[in-house]
């Protein structure tokens, strides 16, 4: 075995022990810290595939942009830990068709990932020569749009900060 896929053999692991992490906590908030935990193991992967690109956008995108957001909205939203919620525990046949159907899926995407004939070469050749390409479009022709969706998400985010704030006032 060779270095590279012991290193993608812990990765996979790690990635799966904190999405094990994501749905098994109680706390809402150790679950998005799993989440972002799994978030750095999928880019981890994407690195060994020799997708570096990929393992860049993964970074900053999800584990950077997107779970930063989670449990910042996570923390807006919340009244009370979420330990003391009343709701009632899921029943036992819910664990079983959810157990069911992860199987399943984990059978399907299996499968197909052994049947592909994209390996990491292929997959790193198209993402060396597609980076120059997206960042030319997106710094390039798109930087108007690229920009005012960064301040729409900005002006998104105060704005919740302002409405959380006029509710903890009331």
């Amino acid at each position: 075995m060779s270095l590279n896929n012991a290193v993608f053999l812990v990765l996979a692991g790690l990635t799966v022990a904190a999405a094990l992490g994501v749905v098994s906590s109680r706390n809402i908030i150790h679950s998005a810290l799993y989440l972002i935990l799994a978030f750095l193991g999928v880019a981890g992967i994407y690195f060994t595939l020799g997708a570096g690109f990929l393992g860049l956008v993964q970074i900053l995108v999800y584990a950077g942009a997107v779970a930063v957001l989670i449990i910042f909205a996570i923390m807006l939203v919340m009244d009370s830990p979420a330990e003391n919620s009343n709701q009632p525990p899921p029943r036992r046949e819910t664990h079983f068709w959810g157990m069911i159907l992860a199987a399943l899926l984990t059978l399907i995407l299996g499968r197909t990932i052994t049947s592909s004939r994209l390996g990491p070469t292929v997959v790193a050749q198209a993402d060396n020569d597609t980076v120059g390409a997206l960042a030319e479009l997106m710094l390039g022709r798109y930087v108007v749009a690229f920009e005012a969706a960064a301040i729409l998400l900005l002006l998104a985010v105060v704005g919740a900060i302002i409405l959380a704030r006029g509710v903890e006032k009331d």
